[in-house]
């Protein structure tokens, strides 16, 4: 039972919503729900449809198949019924006694906030089946509790409900393919969520039931029930939706011998989704609690949607951030909630909208696209070089420069209370990477449009050649994390330098990069990823655990992140050759990340991060887009696939 309250399962509707919980039917996050609906999308997200607790009745006896966690107690336990459970091309349970058996599937409608929960009586025997839905009415980042505001005011028909959770709100919608429904209100209370536990948050929540349906199951036999932010969809025939969205599922499913790779494409899929503000797409950075961040997107869709050749996907996504610009950066992110501001707050990820411009372009050879912004990237550099937020500038050695106190501006971006716990102020050694690769990209995109490339960028670019190696190289021949020219130099080693050899333009002789690397491979790789810091470091924290605060302090003093495998993986292959036994090398070392995409956390998901001691259990969200991605292009660009 432990084992499957750990285990999660998750289903995307290509809005930002999702439908997610526990193998085990317990919620342990108050992320989960069965309907979790984006009401613009992919933002303003909530919680409506809870649960539903099931219960099967035969000869006389109920059988529970829900489960949840209170103090002290799991009531009810229907995971001792639970015979198999599979997630292609849907999360599908299998529950069963000698006398009965039930098969429960979940999908979602792509492009609705609809979610449709199928049961058939795959047994010899019919019984009664009870469904009593749990609703909620909030926000996904809060937990639901009983409040004097929310009554479910229901309008009951024979075939669907119609709630409004409390006056004023948007009404959810409920219906059932066959069967009766009986109103019977309750609240569910003191439900408790083990995850938010462990993690410090409030884990004591409230479910409300309107009532229940009930139908006698026969052999072979099917009851649907779909919940629905749209009224159409309610009243169209049920069955027939269910068989369409079923065939859609299976038509999607991966063919058998694309194996391990064809899983990842499609777990890839899942963070694809459209943005209601622009008209175009974007990719949520991981689920469950991530919106879409302008870094985790920019280096995500390199795997996600251009390596594997999604050229109008990869198109739009690049035109949202295009369309997002302002004083020479792209969002840090987009925000939760459509009435909150944009965050600007990042000095990298409009340099990596650089690169994945690029290789978009090597990609699909669109330099029409180029053309139509090459005057925008031309102006990004332009801000870079003024000075913008942030005290972002260009140093006299032609490095960037940025921060300031309370900001954090890198990919390493934990702050609590107000406090940067990597500050990093400065001239970051993987900004400067980038900084070096959007000149020379830009220099790239000129030449094939023939235009001039510019005196003064190549100026900077002459600077920054002539500097880099010699201020940058610290006494053991690898890199500096961060220098303030001629002022200061952090000499913590962490996985930043990696990027001065993976980017498509380094400045580093072979010698040298072949020394960073070797570093690398020996103070900070793991099977799951690199650490964030060198495990000599006094600052050093090898488990992420803890309250928030303990989680920070530990998000990149040390813990391990699987999106860096790409990079590391790339510069081995380069450095060393991308021969069939290197190739075969590398697979084996990821077997046993491919096992945890499997078996752990989230099923056919990879987590964000690892600890950085005996890293095993996947941390942070359960479903992060560029630790898949990683995955995709590595095998994409390497076809190991081939070689698995």
């Amino acid at each position: 039972m432990e084992y499957l309250f750990e285990q999660e399962w998750l289903v995307t509707n290509g809005l930002g919503g999702y439908a997610s919980g526990a193998v085990s039917g317990a919620n342990t996050r108050r992320y989960h729900g069965l309907l979790v609906a984006a009401l613009n999308p992919p933002t303003d997200r909530w919680v409506v449809v809870a649960k539903i607790e099931e219960r099967v009745f035969i000869n006389g006896t109920y059988h529970d198949l829900s489960t949840n966690q209170y103090s002290g107690i799991v009531y009810p336990n229907g995971s001792k019924y639970l015979n198999d459970f599979g997630n292609l091309p849907f999360p599908t349970w299998q529950y069963a006694m000698d006398n009965w058996k039930l098969e429960k599937n979940i999908f979602m409608v792509q492009d609705s906030n609809t979610v449709l929960v199928s049961y058939k009586n795959d047994g010899k025997t019919s019984f009664f089946l009870e469904l009593h839905p749990l609703y909620e009415n909030n926000d996904y980042h809060a937990t639901f509790h009983e409040n004097q505001f929310t009554d479910f005011y229901t309008e009951i028909s024979p075939t669907h409900l119609k709630t409004y959770a409390h006056y004023g709100s948007k009404p959810v919608f409920t219906g059932w393919s066959v069967g009766e429904f009986t109103e019977a209100r309750s609240w569910y209370k003191n439900i408790e969520l083990p995850k938010e536990h462990e993690q410090g948050y409030d884990f004591v929540c409230d479910y409300y039931r309107i009532g229940y349906v009930k139908y006698e199951l026969k052999p072979n036999e099917q009851l649907t029930l779909v919940f629905s932010l749209e009224e159409d969809v309610i009243t169209s025939d049920i069955e027939k939706l269910y068989s369409k969205e079923k065939r859609k599922s299976e038509g999607s499913k991966i063919k058998k011998e694309q194996g391990f790779y064809g899983n990842l494409l499609r777990s890839g899929k899942q963070f694809l989704v459209k943005r209601n503000s622009t008209d175009s797409m974007s990719i949520i950075a991981g689920y469950h609690w991530f919106g879409d961040w302008g870094r985790d997107t920019m280096i995500s869709m390199r795997g996600l949607t251009i390596a594997t050749g999604n050229k109008a996907v990869s198109k739009s996504i690049l035109s949202t951030f295009y369309r997002s610009i302002d004083q020479g950066l792209i969002p840090n992110k987009f925000p939760d909630q459509s009435q909150d501001y944009i965050d600007y707050n990042t000095i990298d990820a409009t340099l990596w909208l650089f690169i994945a411009s690029y290789e978009y372009v090597l990609k699909f050879n669109d330099l029409p696209f180029v053309k139509k912004h090459i005057n925008i990237l031309k102006g990004l550099l332009d801000g870079h070089i003024c000075g913008t937020r942030y005290n972002i500038h260009v140093t006299e050695e032609g490095f960037l420069f940025g921060g300031q106190e309370s900001e954090q501006l890198t990919w390493m971006d934990a702050i609590v209370a107000g406090k940067v716990i990597t500050p990093r102020i400065g001239c970051p050694v993987e900004v400067n990477a980038l900084w070096y690769n959007a000149l020379k990209i830009y220099e790239a995109f000129c030449k094939d449009l023939q235009i001039e490339f510019g005196a003064e960028y190549e100026d900077i670019c002459n600077r920054f050649e002539t500097n880099f190696s010699k201020m940058f190289t610290n006494p053991e021949g690898t890199l500096f994390d961060v220098l303030i020219p001629n002022v200061t130099y952090d000499n913590c080693f962490r996985p930043n330098q990696l990027f001065c050899l993976s980017l498509p333009f380094s400045v580093l002789e072979k010698v040298q990069q072949i020394k960073i690397f070797e570093a690398i491979r020996e103070k900070l790789y793991t099977p799951y990823g690199l650490r964030t810091l060198d495990k000599e470091n006094t600052n050093y924290h090898g488990k992420f655990e803890g309250n928030r605060l303990q989680r920070d302090q530990a998000y990149h003093q040390g813990t391990v992140w699987p999106y860096l495998l790409f990079d590391y993986y790339h510069v081995f292959f380069k450095l060393y050759g991308a021969t069939i036994k290197n190739k075969k090398k590398v697979v084996r070392e990821l077997a046993l990340l491919k096992d945890h995409f499997y078996n752990q956390q989230g099923i056919h998901c990879i987590s964000e991060v690892f600890d950085g001691d005996d890293p095993k259990e996947g941390k942070g969200c359960i479903h992060q887009a560029w630790s898949v991605a990683a995955l995709i292009r590595l095998y994409t660009d390497y076809e190991l696939f081939n070689v698995e």
